[in-house]
């Protein structure tokens, strides 16, 4: 289906500021369908005294008269006289018209759109009267209000001056509807509406009364009314009860002349949003608790490590240390975020930082870098996703530069494309033996790694020796000799399989 935009910038010589006023318009006109318990038409005129249908709306509150999406259409001959009336006289007209998908005759009710007290467009009301049927109070109430939004129409005062607000998640007229005059004194509550103030306390007989009378928030009635535009807030009636609530002033005459409040009870939405929060806090704290307990065991192990003499078991206790601080960074950086998502940025920075600070030696100095963004990842595969880097960074450091070599750098590349998390380990160190393959390694770190992510993560992960090309893209030189370099590719899925 085209836009309206589209459609009258083809068909039309209307201007922006006109299709502006069109789109604020429709931007609002479910209300009034559902005021009107009826089918809305836009009507622009077109090419050689014609009508152009630029828009569409069925009621939520009653059965639509068209089950066809006219929007791109033109007008037929007895819809084209009433609206060529209305273009000429400026006034609401009404007549009969015939609508392909109904037997009985319609309704047609043509509002002029008016702009700076230029009629631009016509927007029409059309319905099927049902012959001995006798419309209840709601009903009549509604369309009332429907015929008061009509003349504002008409009187190019609707849609309101101002910016154009988001009212996708303001209550609508079925949720509760309240019509109060200029002074806020009630004057109709829709069913709904009545059990809404009926939930915050107020039992009395509302109609005829203000509302700071029997005791409800009207601040948003009063700022509505003052500023001319609608009004949305979300407040506490009562203790335990909340409402969203919406204003719309109604003007006449250059004056307010009433107002029209929508009002949801919005309670257990806003229960429910306090228990997520409340869960999400929870959940954050206990990870914050299992970080300290994790640095608790760090300082335990290096304390026992200090006592040891063996260099293997000081190396092994070591390693342990590394693994468990490797960790608790993922359980500090959990218990930062809220939600199930976690930034792997903010985890790879202090990986980093640690791998310099206890893989590194004056005899062997190596520098660790960072390219690309990781994104967000789930945090469920965060932790032994941060235990592979690190064994990752190891690696490279151990067998890319030994003890007393001239060192080097290390780059951890990410890539997140919303599917698959891909990290390169690339480094510019001596290089793989060329009978090397992952699969027959039987380190205990390259083990963990092969295990973790083919079990854990459901990835893939290759070594190779570097080509120039894969130096050249993290910013790496290629040194020759006995400096090859070596790549490591891990590729993890994100989603859950």
């Amino acid at each position: 289906m085209a836009s309206l935009a589209g459609l009258v910038r083809e068909h039309t010589t209307l201007d922006r500021e006109q299709v502006s006023h069109l789109n604020r318009l429709t931007s609002e006109w479910g209300l009034l369908a559902d005021l009107s318990f009826s089918d809305l038409l836009l009507y622009a005129p077109g090419p050689d005294d014609r009508w152009l249908i630029i828009g569409q709306v069925r009621p939520a509150t009653g059965q639509t008269v068209y089950r066809t999406d006219w929007v791109g259409t033109f007008a037929n001959s007895a819809e084209q006289s009433i609206l060529a009336s209305v273009l000429a006289t400026g006034e609401i007209t009404e007549g009969d018209v015939t609508v392909e998908e109904q037997t009985d005759p319609a309704r047609m009710l043509a509002v002029p759109v008016r702009h700076a007290g230029r009629t631009i467009a016509v927007m029409t009301r059309e319905w099927v009267e049902r012959s001995g049927r006798v419309p209840g109070e709601l009903e009549r109430q509604y369309v009332s209000l429907f015929d008061r939004f009509a003349g504002m129409i008409a009187d190019g005062v609707f849609p309101y001056a101002g910016p154009i607000g988001d009212s996708t998640a303001a209550p609508r007229v079925g949720d509760g509807v309240l019509v109060v005059d200029g002074d806020a004194r009630v004057q109709y509550l829709s069913p709904n509406a009545n059990s809404a103030m009926h939930r915050v306390g107020i039992n009395a007989n509302a109609v005829g009364m203000r509302l700071a009378e029997l005791g409800f928030y009207d601040d948003m009635v009063r700022r509505a009314f003052e500023d001319r535009t609608p009004v949305v807030e979300e407040f506490e009636q009562s203790s335990d009860v909340v409402l969203l609530c919406r204003c719309m002033p109604i003007l006449s005459d250059d004056k307010v002349t009433g107002g029209v409040l929508l009002i949801r009870d919005v309670t257990d939405v806003r229960q429910r949003d306090r228990m997520l929060l409340s869960k999400d806090a929870t959940i954050r704290e206990i990870h914050h608790r299992v970080k300290n307990n994790l640095q608790t065991i760090s300082s335990l192990l290096r304390l026992q490590a200090r006592r040891l003499t063996n260099p293997e078991a000081v190396a092994a206790v070591g390693e342990s240390v590394r693994r468990i601080r490797t960790i608790a960074l993922v359980h500090e950086s959990l218990s930062r975020e809220p939600g199930d998502d976690v930034t792997f940025i903010e985890i790879v920075r202090p990986l980093l930082r640690l791998a310099e600070e206890s893989l590194q030696s004056p005899d062997r100095p190596v520098e660790f870098s960072l390219a690309g963004d990781g994104g967000r990842i789930p945090a469920r595969v965060a932790t032994p996703l941060s235990v592979v880097l690190t064994e990752l960074m190891q690696n490279a450091v151990d067998h890319g530069f030994p003890e007393g070599s001239a060192g080097g750098r290390v780059v951890v590349s990410l890539t997140n494309d919303g599917d698959e998390l891909s990290i390169d380990v690339v480094d510019d160190g001596k290089g793989l033996d060329p009978s090397f393959k992952i699969e027959a390694a039987t380190g205990l770190g390259l083990s963990i790694v092969r295990t973790l992510v083919t079990t854990e993560l459901n990835g893939t992960i290759t070594m190779r020796p570097a080509k120039p090309v894969d130096l050249e893209s993290v910013g790496l030189e290629a040194h020759g000799g006995d400096r090859q370099g070596t790549v490591v590719q891990l590729v993890v899925p994100l989603s859950q399989r």
